[in-house]
């Protein structure tokens, strides 16, 4: 298409014309920022981002599918050169750690004991115990756990209750699963992270609680929303990634819901291949730079199943830390 450095300068917001060289030098490259490989991946995904004779960047909402498809493979070769490597397939997502030999902990609520009381497969005692029965979402558990496991190989990654953590857990990637009515640990990080939002359990300040945000100064209260019939229709999930409070060189990740399928939504966000590349570009976009961020989702729930939320999609997303920078 004859694209000149000039050209890709003013697309990508007025960079100069001799950082857009030192980027493509090929005796000396500079390495660029992630943020400015992204709107690489993303203009060179499509030719549509010629049109007029002018060239522009489109937005993730304007890509098609095949186009994201195109944009995630450019990013990810991009990526996987920015760091010296030959290109390998695979995303290079939000649970790929680059630590080898971290341990990586998934921590879950254990279900409460009257929710297990008359389950045989809860029971030690009975032959048939299972003690995944014990855990509360064993459903967000599945679908987390072996997607870390691809993702980190040379790593251990292993799952407990939360009254099951051990010091070195605590001090490795820690992975919280659930809200604060069952997982303590879940509680404790979110008190520690200072964040300006909480969690209000359910039967306490509302039926079915939700978390609280300030907005403009003001308390507002995210909800569930439930049927006269009291069937779900719509889950809360909240996703957090931070620095660990416990060591400054590992990192602390919430997946939370008011009910379960919000969990799972929060999981499936950055899990679900349909959503994967679009929601982890939307990340590494809107918070670039920060070490910790916070967002909180609408989880539709349909025909007893919770869609995976699309972060891209501005309605979706009910809450986000920190704000933007007026």
């Amino acid at each position: 298409m004859g694209i000149r450095q000039g050209q890709l300068a003013k697309a990508f917001g007025g960079v100069s014309t001799s950082l857009i060289s030192s980027w493509e030098n090929t005796e000396k490259p500079v390495s660029p920022p992630v943020k400015r490989l992204e709107a690489y991946a993303t203009l060179f995904a499509t030719r549509r981002s010629w049109t007029g004779g002018s060239l522009r960047v489109l937005t993730l909402e304007e890509l098609t599918d095949d186009e994201r498809d195109q944009r995630k493979e450019l990013l990810d070769e991009l990526l996987w050169l920015r760091e010296g490597n030959e290109p390998e397939p695979g995303v290079v997502d939000l649970w790929t750690f680059e630590e080898v030999d971290q341990r990586i902990t998934i921590v879950c609520a254990p279900l409460p004991e009257e929710y297990r009381r008359n389950l045989v497969y809860a029971d030690p005692e009975s032959a048939d115990f299972v003690s995944l029965y014990t855990y509360a979402d064993p459903d967000a558990l599945i679908e987390l756990f072996g997607h870390i496991r691809a993702r980190n190989p040379d790593n251990p990654v292993t799952f407990r209750t939360s009254n099951e953590l051990t010091a070195d857990d605590y001090t490795g990637h820690l992975v919280l699963l659930g809200g604060v009515d069952w997982n303590t640990v879940t509680k404790v990080v979110i008190n520690r992270a200072d964040l300006p939002l909480e969690q209000v359990g359910r039967a306490v300040d509302a039926e079915h609680g939700g978390f609280r945000v300030q907005e403009n100064g003001q308390p507002r209260l995210i909800e569930p929303r439930l049927d006269a019939q009291g069937h779900l229709v719509e889950d809360v999930a909240h996703f957090y990634r931070g620095v660990s409070p416990f060591n400054r060189k590992r990192t602390v990740t919430v997946c939370n819901g008011m009910y379960g399928r919000g969990t799972l939504g929060a999981v499936r966000a950055l899990t679900d291949n349909r959503f994967l590349d679009r929601n982890t570009a939307y990340v590494r976009d809107r918070f670039a730079g920060e070490e910790s961020f916070s967002i909180i989702s609408r989880v539709p729930v349909i025909g007893g199943q919770g869609l995976t939320p699309d972060w891209t999609l501005e309605e979706n997303r009910l809450h986000e830390w920190p704000e933007v920078a007026k």
